[in-house]
């Protein structure tokens, strides 16, 4: 039976945490190791994350370098066969999740995968304000600032051996460094799951602030040009593609 690890790293997320763990919890895949990586909260998370100790294959509590630095710590903790990451305000669409993911592995040609996500309001993550509906992947699709939505993306453990894990020196835009350092060389077989996986709320570090976005373009442009996909234009293509999610149909809630 596969094992799949879900990290999720947390910090001063008192009011969501337990939703995100109930969502891997309920899932209905029997090996499933959930690792908690917690930036040393102040805000009463740590009495939340208590509650649930008898049912984490791991908790550390301890102050970290940032969001990557945790994800980092958890992807060395981790020991499952299939590595993916659920954020603190984030939940899993529903409880067949993992078990779908699950299944997509048993092609064993398969090294990672990746589906749909939802944004949904903070407060009410029944209400569904952009669907980022994705697409097959192609190596020429990067170049026009094509990615697949990070939240929904598991990958073989023996990605990151190979790979190694999140550049920390960025703050917001290691994911998108990571994903094209691993795609441009063009020797992994992503597959397409054409379902939603992810319900994510709006709100997260890179859209939270006019600074957050305009320090996002900059790291965006720094990693395109740093793993040679792109500059300017590809950055244009990245932001403009997100239009329309704001129009797709048949969303889901």
């Amino acid at each position: 039976m596969m094992k799949i690890s879900v990290i999720t790293v947390v910090r001063n997320n008192r009011d969501t945490i337990a939703q995100a763990l109930d969502s891997v919890l309920a899932q209905t895949h029997p090996e499933v190791e959930l690792v908690v990586i917690d930036g040393a909260s102040t805000d009463g998370t740590g009495a939340v994350l208590a509650r649930y100790a008898d049912r984490l294959a791991v908790l550390v509590s301890e102050p970290d370098l940032g969001i990557y630095d945790a994800l980092n710590k958890g992807i060395a903790r981790a020991t499952g066969d299939v590595i993916g990451f659920l954020h603190a305000d984030d939940l899993l669409a529903d409880r067949n999740v993992l078990a779908t993911i699950a299944a997509a592995f048993s092609n064993s040609a398969v090294d990672g995968i990746y589906g749909d996500l939802l944004y949904v309001s903070k407060r009410n993550p029944q209400l569904v304000l952009r669907y980022w509906r994705s697409c097959e992947y192609a190596p020429s699709l990067l170049a026009k600032g094509w990615m697949p939505a990070h939240p929904t993306l598991y990958l073989r453990r023996q990605v990151y051996q190979q790979f190694g894990g999140f550049d920390i020196s960025l703050r917001i835009a290691a994911d998108y460094d990571f994903m094209l350092r691993i795609l441009k060389v063009n020797t992994l077989h992503l597959s397409y799951l054409p379902r939603v996986l992810v319900k994510m709320r709006l709100g997260g570090a890179s859209n939270r602030s006019i600074a957050n976005l305009w320090r996002k373009s900059r790291e965006d442009l720094q990693v395109l040009r740093r793993n040679q996909v792109g500059g300017i234009f590809t950055l244009l293509l990245k932001n403009c593609s997100k239009l329309p999610q704001f129009f797709a149909r048949n969303r889901q809630g």
